[in-house]
């Protein structure tokens, strides 16, 4: 997937997906976010203002359509946004019920965590080969989506997890969040860190029954690897505060940004991820160069206080983030964590292919370096 950005077409955060990517409850509509997306809109609403004092209501009426048909960004069949801050959700969702899958021998269900809010997850249980008292590694899994569109029902998403259930014999836990713009950040944290919690109680009988917390991980792509960043840093390895202690980290693609491109980034994809969390997440201060966003910025947390043991960090070459992926994980590594870092980059490969295109020999060879650092290799 490429992102358009006035007429300018970047591969930045999101390559080749030919997978349907909508929250349950967010489907086929078009959408008026509450507030200005970014300074130009605001600075557009200013001229529609005078222009209406000057000229009359019509010519006022006129530039307001003409605001709300500009595009400000533009994922083909994925998403479209406009300076007016309205955003089109361009993708018909393909989603996938839970159950039993017959291939895997994997059962999921999903549980809904906050009637409320509608938060929930998707639990996925593998096929029990060992003594019914073996239990097994938990793993608390976050979508991607750049916070605005995806879920835990997302057929590449189901099918992902359900993958990973099933090679690493893990129980796995996948993340619904709230999406922007209709929840700007931080509701997509917020949610997915009283779902961590919710997971490491545990309350739900699978958990309690099948897993073993003390064998903790945490994983996602893209905007789903950010989170995980964020989960890390409120849960703390060196705290006794109650706060989840997790084992492993999986980064898969990171979706960081920053003002200021890093060495060997195309300077349209910081532009352009930049722009996409400000929508996301308006009230951010110091924009891109939020601590969430830009984990490198300076006054950002010390990565020290990352709260995992162990962490792996991959990235596809050819997407336009690589740069910036290997740039966290070479500030993680020489950082004074006392965790272990490790890398695999995906030659030729653009972001998240893993999703796009599952039975190809780089999506297995990722895999199955998933599994093994699970299983502790």
């Amino acid at each position: 997937m490429a992102i358009r950005s006035g007429a300018v077409i970047c591969s930045v955060w999101a390559a080749t997906q030919p997978w349907q990517r909508l929250a349950v409850d967010r489907r086929r509509r078009l959408l008026q976010q509450p507030y200005s997306s970014t300074t130009i809109s605001t600075q557009m609403r200013s001229m529609i203002h005078s222009t209406s004092h000057k000229n009359g209501a019509l010519q006022a009426a006129a530039t307001e359509a003409e605001l709300d048909d500009e595009v400000l960004l533009e994922a083909p069949a994925q998403f479209r946004i406009y300076k007016s801050g309205r955003m089109d959700r361009l993708n018909e969702p393909t989603l996938s019920p839970p159950g039993l899958d017959e291939a895997t021998g994997v059962t999921s269900r999903d549980v809904v965590l906050d009637a409320d809010t509608g938060v929930s997850v998707r639990l996925y249980l593998p096929k029990l080969r060992g003594p019914s008292s073996t239990k097994l590694p938990v793993v608390v899994f976050f979508h991607g989506g750049a916070f605005l569109i995806g879920s835990a029902d997302d057929t590449a998403y189901h099918n992902y997890v359900n993958a990973l259930a099933a090679a690493a014999g893990v129980l796995a836990v996948s993340v619904d969040y709230r999406l922007a713009p209709e929840h700007p950040l931080p509701a997509a944290y917020d949610d997915s860190w009283a779902a961590l919690r919710w997971a490491a109680s545990p309350q739900d009988g699978w958990i309690a029954e099948h897993g073993d917390l003390s064998r903790l991980f945490l994983a996602g792509d893209s905007a789903g690897a950010n989170i995980v960043h964020d989960m890390l840093m409120r849960a703390s390895s060196n705290s006794n505060n109650g706060h989840p202690r997790v084992e492993g980290a999986i980064l898969l693609h990171p979706w960081f940004s920053g003002t200021t491109a890093v060495e060997g980034e195309p300077p349209a994809a910081s532009k352009v991820t930049g722009m996409l969390w400000s929508y996301a997440c308006p009230g951010a201060v110091g924009g891109a160069d939020d601590p969430r966003m830009n984990p490198l910025a300076q006054g950002a947390p010390a990565l020290e206080k990352l709260g995992c043991v162990r962490m792996l960090v991959a990235a596809g070459l050819a997407d336009g983030l690589a740069a910036r992926n290997r740039a966290y994980y070479d500030a993680v590594a020489s950082s004074a964590w006392r965790g272990t870092a490790a890398w695999l980059g995906t030659e030729g490969e653009g972001h998240v292919f893993f999703l796009g295109k599952p039975g190809c020999d780089n999506a297995k060879q990722l895999m199955d370096r998933v599994v093994a650092f699970i299983a502790g290799a």
